[in-house]
């Protein structure tokens, strides 16, 4: 046999060079599957929102009639204001969702300061329309109490297509925009305005860096004073009692309706305002176990009708 076609010799042990390329192959294959996997699980649980009691992506979700409506939280704070103002103008439940949905269409519910020609805010209101000046605009409280000036004016409104209604109120070049968000608007309006008990709801991470706070000669702490602040403007309600610490409000509302949209109100405004645990009815909300929603507290621990408790960091 020729010598060329003998097999060169191997040290003993020692894989041969197409063997060696194997193997390095087979741990690249394995690096990358691995890698899939990670991804795989990492974007499930982005989806999620949650792994166990730990949040991965802050979210707030609306249910009502069997649908739902998922919102980030400066969504959420956004649309609760929206909610508040009609309420605290004793609006129906039917002005919250053209609200929310309008701004939803105008602005993806978010405060911006930016938009076509002059628009700016929620509802993306001209300056230049008399609406109000920028800086007015840009805060929600004001821009939402304009948007609800107009719309209260409207005869039926509340029976109206929202077409039609925001048509009106906003004089769009595409009203029919608007019907698209109807159906989510009104799923989260439900929860916000108190029509769904436990309907709103918000998964965020837990407080780790805020400073102590004291109560002032007020009996609130800094942080209290500001919800109690918000809770005037976007609800029209005062915290009727405070507790030792000055961090727990306690609202007394008069109705079951009524208290459950404070405390909805209050876990939507969470993120803005610092507030770790709502309480209403037989049930709480916690921000340290957010993953798990509204939860039941035993019978002895339920408050009565019409109080909710608010405390923050």
């Amino acid at each position: 046999m020729p010598a060329s076609t003998l097999p060169l010799p191997t040290r003993p042990g020692t894989p041969r060079r197409g063997s060696g390329r194997a193997g390095r192959g087979s741990g690249a294959t394995l690096f990358v599957g691995l890698l899939v996997v990670t991804i795989g699980v990492g974007a499930w649980a982005w989806w999620q929102g949650s792994v166990g009691s730990v949040t991965i992506r802050p979210h707030c979700t609306g249910t009502a009639d069997g649908g739902s409506a998922e919102l980030d939280p400066e969504q959420a704070g956004n649309a609760a204001i929206i909610a508040g103002i009609a309420s605290k103008r004793g609006l129906p439940a039917r002005a919250a969702s053209i609200g929310i949905a309008t701004a939803m269409q105008e602005s993806k519910l978010r405060n911006i300061d930016y938009g076509d020609r002059d628009s700016v805010g929620l509802f993306q209101q001209r300056p230049s329309q008399g609406w109000g000046t920028k800086k007015q605009l840009q805060d929600p409280v004001y821009a939402t109490n304009a948007f609800y000036d107009v719309l209260s004016k409207i005869d039926g409104f509340a029976t109206m297509p929202i077409t039609d209604v925001a048509q009106k109120v906003q004089r769009s070049a595409f009203p029919s925009a608007y019907a698209d968000h109807e159906p989510e608007a009104r799923i989260i309006a439900s929860g916000l305005s108190g029509y769904s008990p436990a309907g709103f709801t918000c998964e965020l991470r837990t407080l780790t860096d805020l400073s102590e706070q004291k109560p002032d000669d007020s009996g609130l702490t800094e942080r209290a004073s500001a919800v109690d602040e918000a809770s005037s403007k976007e609800l029209g309600q005062r915290h009727a009692g405070v507790s030792a610490s000055g961090k727990t409000l306690r609202y007394d509302t008069g109705t079951t309706r009524q208290a459950w949209a404070v405390a909805a109100w209050a876990v939507g405004r969470a993120d803005g305002l610092d507030v770790v645990r709502v309480a209403v009815a037989d049930q709480y909300w916690s921000r340290d176990e957010s993953t798990k929603g509204w939860q039941k507290v035993d019978s002895d621990e339920a408050l009565p009708t019409g109080r909710v408790r608010v405390q923050v960091g």
